[in-house]
This record gives structure tokens, sequence and C-alpha cells, in this order.
């Protein structure tokens, strides 16, 4: 009769931490593929939010507008010239690697001191809720600028434009766009109460209307154009110390 034997039972849990790597191993591999999503999703916002910002960056450093000469014309009756400048001519270009400009949202701010003036586009209709009275969207900026001089509450509101070089005829009285290359001419009143009561500005006759601004010699005129997005560009001179007989003044540069 064999012996009586002992029987040991050993427990074998090499099974059980097998499981458990597994599971924390899963569990880590989900929580990096969550971490690498989010990761991801941020790292494209980012880059969104960059280039729009590079984008917005250069535009505000490359588009700018140039003010290449102004000049002032007098009121007259018959050959009596008034005493003021009472129409200012300014040549207006881009500068070197500009993105197009809309003269439409351009804002012209203009003072000699006493009176100071916002004015924005004759066919702009948003800030004083229309359009210049008198504005026509063809291609007639002589029209334009003669209900400039002469409608009431125009010339402490608007300004008006004509081209000079479009080469690419992108340019016009109801698209107002500049691109490079193009050069424009602006058209600001001036126009004093006295100088009122005469008939004409240049070739430009009529009833004409007051601006408030009066630009008699040696006073400061300092003028800010101020584009959609981009620097904004000042000119500022004063007027020479007597306009003599001369009806057309050069004032700048």
């Amino acid at each position: 009769m064999k012996a009586n034997r002992t029987l040991f039972m050993n427990k074998d849990t090499r099974a059980q931490v097998g499981i458990g790597t597994l599971i924390i191993f899963i569990a880590m591999v989900l929580v990096a593929a969550v971490a690498a999503a989010v990761l991801i999703q941020t790292s494209g916002i980012l880059q969104q939010k960059a280039q729009s910002t590079g984008k917005q960056s250069t535009q505000e450093v490359s588009s700018n507008l140039m003010v290449k000469n102004i000049e002032g014309v007098r009121a007259k009756t018959g050959t009596t010239l008034s005493s003021t400048i009472d129409l200012l001519k300014l040549q207006v270009a881009l500068n070197v690697g500009s993105s197009p400009v809309d003269v439409n949202q351009v804002v012209i701010s203009i003072t000699d001191g006493t009176i100071a003036h916002n004015l924005v586009y004759a066919g702009n209709d948003k800030s004083y809720s229309a359009v210049m009275t008198g504005f026509v969207d063809s291609n007639n900026a002589s029209t334009n600028l003669e209900e400039l001089l002469t409608n009431a509450g125009n010339p402490a509101q608007f300004y008006t434009v004509d081209r000079i070089r479009d080469e690419d005829s992108s340019f016009s009285q109801g698209n107002p766009v500049m691109n490079t290359g193009d050069l424009i001419t602006v058209y600001i009143s001036t126009t004093s109460t006295a100088a009122a009561a005469n008939t004409a500005i240049g070739s430009t006759a009529g009833d004409l209307q007051t601006s408030e601004l009066t630009l008699v010699p040696r006073t400061l005129v300092n003028i800010v154009l101020t584009p959609e997005s981009g620097a904004a560009t000042v000119a500022e001179f004063v007027t020479p110390s007597s306009y003599g007989v001369k009806e057309n003044v050069q004032l700048y540069p």
C-alpha cells in the first residue's frame, strides 16, 4: 500500500497579470490616440490662425497710399480770385508692393486747425446713410466734382476722384479700386464761407457751397488718408505766405 501522499495546489496568477497588463496597454494606446487627435486638431487650428494673421499683417504692412502731389485752386468770379484755397487736388498712387486698395473704403480726415472733417468717397452709402447728393456711377468725374462743389452738405462729408493712369481699366466711379501702377486725383472741397460767393472753381461753375474750412495764407493743413487695411498716410503742409495772382497754387510736397 502506497504511502499517503500530500498534494500541494499552486495558484498560477501569471495569466491574470498578463490580462491586466494588456488592459493597461490598451488604455494607454487609447489615451495616446485621444491626445494625438487633440494635438493634431489644435495644431491645425493654430496653423490656420497663423496663416490668417500672417496675411493680415502683410496687408497692414504693404497696403498703403502715397500722396505724390497736392495742388490748391482758388475760387473766382471772372478774373477776381478769392483769398483762400477752395479746392484741393491730391495725386495719389499705391506704394511699391501694395495690395489693391478700394477707394470706396478710404476715409480722409482734414483739418485747418479749427474745423475738422472726416470725408468718405462720394459713392459710399454706409457712413452717412446715402451716397453724395447728385452722385453718378458712370465714368463722369466732372459731373461728380460739380455736385461736390455746388450741393449743400456735400463738401463736409464727401470727396470725389478721377483717374489719371489706369492701364487695366479697373478704376471707375462706381468701382474705384486701385491696382499697382494706377494714379488718381482726389478732389477735396475747401471752399470758405466768403469764397462761396464766387461763381466758379477752375472749370466748374455754379452756386458754390461752403466746406466751413478756411485755407488762408500761412494755414497749417493736416490730411490723413486711412484705407480699410494698411498704414495711414499723412500729408501735412503750411499754405504759402501769399497766393499772389496765382489761381493754382502748389502746396505739397
